[in-house]
């Protein structure tokens, strides 16, 4: 297999160079998953994994043992709650430098031959690695990496993203950051993982007074959430092809109505209970808010990412947590969230 020549680390190989990538991938394998069989919990494995990496990688430990020290409080927003957390380890996430100048100047962190020593994963269908995340916002916090530097896309992956969230056999939700809303390493493909339920999007989307049921396309439910403070599109269907090629069609539709020649903005949660999936999409107008851009102490340092949007802030900066209130966090989500009258044209053309 050849790719072509980035700074992240995927060059033009050799059979030689091939060989060596190889021997490169099996190194970081703490176990092999393989969909096709559909034995066995690939959250089950992933949470082996955690507790070895725990003990064997002291960045990772020190990262976890720094969740004991996180704070969190609610906001009682206009129809909706939302959770901040304070969490100073995240400032690496959510400042983040994501220009193409940044991209192309630094070195990929998700590539193999740029993970810490002690990092292991588990590699899942040959295609990707499953990898503790050293800077958790949960309990169970991973990052799903490609084993190929391939930049983060959506549409060629959705059907992983359904396939996956399969195996992890409802334990864990999966979210996917759009490479220019969200994503710290738009050049390089990955998902994350988190314990089902923990974002709070996730509840809000199974309260029956909230839930908008606005279409069904060939046998695919598609939900708004009402009284939400932004756009959410909720799709849920026990049919994963059928599902993919909706989700597809939202893709384009959006691209459509945004006039954006490439992916537009969008931040995916993916999860799979009793044998039904639920796709929540949060299309965006932009990555971050204004406030994030102001100089001093007017400045608050919120950069919305798949999990920010669902409703848990994360402010890595402790001023922003005790002053961040309802008001802001209800104009942050209106300005980074695509106006309804396009969403609406976008669920309106799925077909």
């Amino acid at each position: 297999m050849s790719a072509s020549v980035t700074r992240g680390g995927e060059a033009a190989r050799s059979r030689t160079d091939e060989h060596t990538w190889s021997q490169l991938i099996q190194s970081k394998t703490f176990a092999r998953y393989d969909s096709s069989s559909r034995t066995g919990s690939l959250a089950s494995l992933a949470l082996e994994l955690l507790d070895e990496q725990r003990k064997s990688w002291p960045q990772l430990a020190a990262g976890y043992a720094s969740l004991t020290s996180v704070r969190t409080r609610e906001l009682r927003c206009d129809g909706f709650p939302v959770w901040l957390q304070f969490n100073p380890g995240r400032i690496v996430s959510t400042g983040a430098k994501v220009d193409a100048q940044s991209i192309r100047g630094r070195r990929c962190f998700l590539c193999a031959e740029h993970l810490p020593p002690q990092q292991k994963g588990i590699l899942y269908n040959d295609e990707f690695l499953v990898l503790c995340n050293p800077v958790p916002i949960f309990t169970d916090h991973f990052t799903v990496s490609h084993v190929r530097h391939l930049p983060q896309s959506f549409e060629a992956y959705a059907g992983t993203m359904l396939g996956m969230a399969r195996a992890f056999r409802s334990r864990f939700t999966l979210f996917y950051n759009g490479p220019k809303c969200g994503a710290s390493a738009p050049d390089h493909m990955h998902f994350q993982a988190c314990p089902r339920g923990t974002i709070p999007v996730e509840r809000a989307a199974q309260e029956e007074a909230r839930r908008q049921h606005r279409r069904n396309v060939r046998g695919v439910d598609v939900f708004t959430l009402a009284r939400f403070g932004r756009q959410a599109i909720v799709f849920e269907s026990a049919q994963s092809a059928v599902l993919e090629q909706v989700l597809l069609a939202l893709v384009t539709a959006l691209r459509s109505v945004t006039g954006s020649a490439e992916e537009p903005m969008l931040n995916i949660l993916c999860g799979f209970n009793e044998g039904d999936w639920r796709v929540i999409v949060f299309p965006r107008s932009k990555h971050r808010p204004d406030v994030y851009f102001k100089v001093g102490g007017e400045q608050v340092l919120i950069s919305p990412a798949a999990v920010d949007i669902g409703g848990l802030i994360v402010t890595p900066l402790e001023k922003d947590f005790n002053s961040v209130d309802a008001l802001l966090m209800e104009s942050i989500f209106k300005e980074v969230s695509l106006e309804s009258a396009m969403v609406d044209r976008a669920i309106e053309s799925l077909a």
